[in-house]
């Protein structure tokens, strides 16, 4: 395998990591934002859980950037996300 085939899998792998912690992200936001919350998790639970996926979301955008003009809707971007506590 060439160097650059090496390089190319890792950034598709790494893409796919980060669309995985995206897609966590966007759970746990969505749970904030429908209230289930409350039927799976205490509150300091739920919101632990929440500054994980938040923070893993933040690293995986320095560690995988997404390449020039590519966009993701599928996810929000770490920054959008609202660090208030979720309404009980």
């Amino acid at each position: 395998m060439t160097e650059w085939q090496a390089a190319r899998r890792f950034a598709q792998t790494a893409q796919k990591w980060r669309d995985l912690v995206n897609q966590r992200c966007a759970h746990f936001i969505e749970l904030h934002k429908t209230g289930r919350w409350t039927l799976y998790y205490g509150e300091a639970q739920f919101l632990l859980l929440m500054r994980e996926a938040v923070d893993l979301a933040e690293s995986w955008a320095v560690i995988a950037p997404r390449p020039e003009g590519h966009s993701s809707s599928a996810a929000p971007k770490p920054a959008a996300i609202s660090r208030h506590r979720p309404a009980a």
